[in-house]
This record gives C-alpha cells, structure tokens and sequence, in this order.
C-alpha cells in the first residue's frame, strides 16, 4: 500500500595514481581503481581494475575485478574478470583468472589457472553423470 522506492546512489569509482618516482612497502585496500607507474611491494586489494604502467613494478599479491600490465609484476595475481597483457609486460608467479588477453611481445612465466573454465568443465561432468545413470 505504501511502497517506499529507495533511490539507488551511483557508485562512484575512485581513481588512485601511484607515480613514477613513488614507492610503497605495505598492503593497500580501496573499493577504486589503481595505476601504477611507481613500485609497490606488498597487497592491493581492490573491486575495481589495476592498471601498471610501462615504469610500474608491483612485488606482491593483487586482487581485483580487472587487470591491465604493462610493467612488471611478480607474485600472486587473481583477477576476478578479465587480464590484460601489453607487449611491454613482465608476470612472474602465480596467476588465478576468468579470462586472459596476452599481445605478442608479452614476457608470461607462471603457473595459470581459470577458474571459469573449471566450474564450466565441473558441471559438464555432473550433467553427463545424471544422464549416464
């Protein structure tokens, strides 16, 4: 009878810029987008894309909603959505994604799994097992 209608606020993204000549040592959680053109070492937990430029070199673990390396990256990396790898990229360590774009040029030595694929391969298997009984 009296229906209330909640307005939904939009989401505002924040945009975070780690220079050329800037390095931090720690762990990093924001709900925003990252670019990385200085040195990380530690953790950036985000919702949102990481973006390491051609000068950017992150030594730790990312996780977030999106990926795009064109620096240097070592360690763990788990990218939610899609990881996208320039010509100019470095990756070293272990990577868990949905979906990889790699340009010719990229340099990519690390273990790789994809999870989508997995859950895609998982329910194929249960489906063919009830219909085989």
């Amino acid at each position: 009878m009296f229906s209330e209608k909640k307005e939904k606020q939009p989401q505002v993204l924040e945009r975070n810029i780690i220079g050329k000549n800037t390095s931090i040592v720690g762990d990093i959680l924001s709900d925003g987008d990252f670019r990385i053109d200085g040195k990380v070492e530690g953790t950036i937990k985000t919702t949102g894309r990481v973006v390491i430029g051609k000068t950017g070199y992150i030594n730790g673990k990312v996780e977030c909603n999106n990926a795009d390396i064109e620096g240097k990256f070592s360690g763990e990396l788990i990218v939610n959505s899609l990881l996208t790898l320039k010509a100019t990229a470095t990756i070293l360590g272990d990577i868990v994604i949905s979906k990889l774009s790699v340009e010719p040029g990229a340099e990519f030595n690390a273990t790789c799994a994809m999870k989508g694929s997995v859950k895609e391969l998982k329910n194929e298997q249960t489906k063919k097992q009830k219909t085989a009984s």
